[in-house]
């Protein structure tokens, strides 16, 4: 199966290439390396393996950053996409959208939308039951992320979340 990905105009891009099994880079035209945004966007399969592709997209996308922000994006994003096929209709999509701030701070953006649900979005995480196999992935994602929005509607279901990072951070996540 082929899942579409597209990367902005004028941005370099990184690409899961599912075919293959393996990232490829592809970037615009006088980007390099250095480049101080980039963007993922791909479909995820309507299935039990959308998580799967969501953390692989991400580690593709985040794949130079510090293994605390990588850990913590590739947690919330699973999250994000097991909600999505739980919860929603497709078609599923995955954006990351990185930025490189002043003084080498990171900031990440990670959205998944799908094609809806006819549940209203909760005011704040529901706490789960203390047995209960699911219903944490938004509190681990309020946990985790520096911001956080999740928009429902029947047309389409908007989860979106922002975690930064900055120099300062030691590789343990701790100031």
């Amino acid at each position: 199966m082929r899942h579409r990905t597209s990367t902005s105009p004028g941005r370099l891009g990184i690409v899961l290439d599912h075919d293959a099994e393996r990232p490829l880079r592809v970037p615009a035209s006088g980007h390099t390396d250095g480049a101080d945004a980039t963007t993922l966007i791909t479909d995820l399969p309507y299935g039990p393996k959308a998580a799967e592709v969501a953390r692989e997209a991400v580690a593709v996308a985040l794949h130079d950053a510090q293994a605390d922000l990588l850990d913590d994006a590739r947690l919330i994003t699973s999250e994000l996409a097991t909600n999505a096929f739980a919860s929603g209709r497709p078609p599923l999509v995955l954006c990351v959208d990185r930025r490189s701030q002043t003084a080498g701070d990171l900031e990440v953006e990670i959205t998944v939308t799908d094609g809806g649900c006819s549940d209203p979005a909760p005011c704040s995480p529901p706490a789960p039951e203390e047995e209960a196999e699911s219903g944490r992935g938004l509190v681990i994602v309020e946990a985790l992320a520096d911001a956080w929005s999740l928009t429902t509607g029947t047309h389409g279901t908007r989860a979106w979340c922002r975690l930064r990072r900055g120099s300062h951070h030691s590789p343990d996540g701790t100031h």
